[in-house]
């Protein structure tokens, strides 16, 4: 049995969606599904104009590599990329790119949102928000809602 690596990337720079699908597709006849998920900076209804995004270089990397390798694992998928920028991201760029490729669907959906659900809380990321009024925020602290969510993968 082959071994799938993941492909894990922290970076400033955005990301090309479909250069990425094409990149773990291309001349492979096994994989009938490729789910991506896309994280995008939002707006907060007209008050936000950037999210500030740090991470802890080093540790950001190896932690999404853990928590890919458990989805590859746990979902017997094909291939999976993670994508994670940091810096300074106005509304409506790309923050976040998960791509999760399997023979079935289920498994791509699952492999994606599983590695979504750990990201948001396990990866060492910090965000803070900066207004349209020209003020920063205070850091964004993590969510209950994102707990629940990647408890329901336990047991």
């Amino acid at each position: 049995m082959t071994t799938i690596t993941p492909t894990i990337r922290v970076q400033c720079e955005d990301f090309d969606q479909q250069a990425e699908i094409d990149r773990m597709t291309k001349g492979r006849h096994d994989v009938g599904a490729v789910v991506t998920f896309t994280g995008l900076c939002r707006g907060e209804s007209g008050r936000l104009e950037a999210l500030e995004l740090e991470h802890y270089p080093g540790m950001a990397e190896a932690e999404i590599t853990r928590i890919a390798t458990l989805a590859i694992e746990r979902f017997s998928l094909l291939g999976l990329t993670a994508i994670h920028r940091y810096g300074t991201i106005a509304t409506g760029e790309n923050i976040v790119l998960v791509v999760a490729a399997s023979p079935h669907r289920q498994a791509a959906f699952d492999g994606a949102n599983f590695v979504m659900d750990f990201l948001k809380t396990s990866a060492p990321f910090w965000k803070k928000e900066h207004g349209r009024d020209g003020k920063a925020g205070d850091w964004i602290s993590a969510k209950d809602a994102d707990d629940r969510a990647r408890d329901k993968w336990q047991g």
